[in-house]
């Protein structure tokens, strides 16, 4: 099932001679994997985003306590 937008923009996609149709495919999947890598990305950081902060308060500790970091 496609959205409004999706069917609107095939259709001006298919107004348009194939090679600049390929060329806007290629584009589009490039974007794509773009955001998928970014969901992705987003993802993981939120699994261990409990785990950097508790890094992060554990190395102000030790600058604190002026204690090299390991």
């Amino acid at each position: 099932m496609s959205s409004t937008a999706i069917t609107t923009a095939i259709k001006m996609m298919e107004s348009l001679p194939v090679e600049v149709q390929d060329r806007i495919a290629e584009h589009l999947r490039e974007y794509i994997d773009d955001l998928q890598d970014e969901i992705r990305w987003n993802e993981s950081f939120q699994r261990t985003q409990s785990k950097l902060i508790a890094a992060a308060k554990l190395a102000k500790q030790e600058i604190a306590q002026d204690k090299p970091l390991q």
